[in-house]
């Protein structure tokens, strides 16, 4: 009989297992394409169209792909982690620093630096099912003209 419960117990105790760790994955964490139809996008900014999170170790590395305000071909990369820290960031000549914070499970804060100043802040806030995320930048362009950006992504 206790041969019986415990072979009845196991799968349900790795199911548990498998729904925590489930939980526990960055909704951050994949491949985002930007929709467009559901952006407002400024003149002053490009696009990042695609943008892509993945584990580098026990850091993220953030790929963004698009065009620039002049729609050319545009590309960067960060590395890093969300623990309000300034990386590097390589590819962008509008910064040379970005800063993410964690705020929750769903939120992440994020400041752009070029030359020590802050340049840009971000906040990227992905939905509760995880499928889109809506990322609002307000700054200052390169002339010092302020700006607001809100972009919407899904998840591929």
């Amino acid at each position: 009989m206790k041969k019986k419960a415990i072979l009845l117990t196991l799968p349900a105790l790795f199911a548990a297992v498998g729904v925590c760790f489930a939980q526990g994955a960055d909704a951050n964490m994949g491949t985002w394409k930007l929709n467009e139809a559901k952006s407002k996008l400024s003149p002053a900014m490009g696009k990042n169209t695609t943008v892509v999170y993945a584990a580098a170790g026990n850091s993220v590395k953030i790929t963004v792909d698009g065009v620039d305000a002049a729609g050319n071909p545009a590309h960067n990369e960060w590395t890093g982690k969300f623990d309000g820290k300034e990386y590097p960031v390589t590819g962008d000549p509008a910064s040379d620093m970005r800063v993410y914070k964690r705020v929750n499970d769903q939120t992440l804060a994020l400041t752009i630096k070029k030359g020590g100043k802050v340049t840009q802040t971000v906040r990227i806030v992905v939905s509760a099912d995880g499928k889109s995320r809506t990322v609002t930048v307000r700054g200052r362009d390169a002339k010092g003209k302020k700006f607001s950006s809100t972009a919407v992504y899904d998840k591929q």
